[in-house]
């Protein structure tokens, strides 16, 4: 089952051209459900699960992967659907995936494939639908309709953990603004995040707009920068830093930071890439298309260090 999942040198060559990687799987009956395989380690016949008392009745046990135990997440039940019949966990398949620093397992039926898509093939729930569902985008594929698992949110509410900035954090940086309105433009496609994003914001009393996908804050910027010519001021001065995630439809966030870098209204900007893609790969990739840094997603004091440190920059 691991040949599913190529190389990561492959995977990585997709970085700053709009493009990835789909791992699609059913989870019951034939409607496909996708992953980005970058959030995926490998693809396994589904271990012996343990049960674990007074857990989330979501997570049907913890597994024992090669020496390293994990958590395992019935996919079908965490999406409302019925559930995976224990005594059929031997013939169902585990989607190891490593992300927001941790790792886990879901539960699926089947594993069909992995196709190659661009970013702009892969369209946003409905208006209607966002902030409701568990979808991040929708695509097609051997002529049907895949809906991509916002596999993120899933493991935010097994956990129960939402990450917001530590008020002792707060108290031991205060940061004087001296009247100044400091704005941050944002782009993340997952509603949790977006959430994180402007508990974040809102703490350090700053400005902020934040998008859906790339596509919609780098169109947002150009706008900012054609208001910025008329005014005759640069737009660095403008917008402290742009903070965005890498995967999401329409424009990721590696050509969303390629385009920023080659307009010369845009390139001074501060990009922060924010993702929950793990992985010694992202240093490199960071450098790659010319983001600033690179932060784990969920890492809300880290974030809200990288806002102050650029903030203090700006009044030196």
């Amino acid at each position: 089952m691991s040949s599913f999942i190529t190389g990561v040198d492959q995977r990585t060559s997709l970085a700053g051209m709009n493009r990835m990687e789909l791992l699609l799987f059913t989870i019951k009956g034939s409607q496909l459900f996708g992953i980005n395989v970058f959030k995926v380690r490998e693809v396994i016949r589904t271990p012996f699960i343990s049960p674990v008392p007074k857990s989330d009745s979501r997570v049907v046990g913890v597994a024992d992967i090669r020496g390293q135990t994990m958590p395992m997440i019935d996919l079908a039940k965490a999406l409302d659907l019925e559930p995976v019949d224990p005594k059929n966990y031997q013939k169902s398949l585990t989607i190891v995936t490593e992300f927001n620093s941790s790792i886990q397992g879901f539960l699926v039926e089947d594993v069909d494939r992995i196709i190659h898509l661009r970013w702009e093939d892969i369209l946003p729930p409905p208006p209607t639908l966002q902030g409701v569902n568990y979808l991040t985008g929708i695509t097609r594929a051997k002529k049907q309709i895949v809906e991509i698992v916002d596999v993120e949110k899933v493991l935010v509410e097994v956990s129960g953990v939402t990450n917001d900035v530590s008020d002792e954090f707060i108290s031991q940086h205060k940061v004087d603004l001296e009247g100044q309105n400091y704005f941050i433009v944002a782009a993340d496609d997952s509603v949790v995040a977006r959430s994180q994003l402007k508990s974040v914001f809102e703490k350090l009393d700053l400005q902020y707009t934040i998008l859906n996908n790339g596509k919609e804050a780098l169109d947002f910027l150009l706008k900012l920068a054609d208001e910025a010519d008329s005014g005759g001021v640069s737009i660095a001065d403008k917008v402290l830093m742009v903070i965005s995630d890498i995967e999401m439809p329409v424009m990721d966030g590696y050509t969303l930071t390629t385009s920023i870098r080659k307009d010369e209204r845009l390139k001074d900007i501060f990009v922060v890439l924010n993702s929950s893609l793990s992985g010694g790969f992202n240093d490199s990739l960071t450098e790659k298309v010319g983001a600033n840094v690179f932060i784990s997603k969920w890492h809300s004091d880290e974030l809200a260090q990288t806002i102050i440190s650029q903030i203090e920059k700006h009044q030196q």
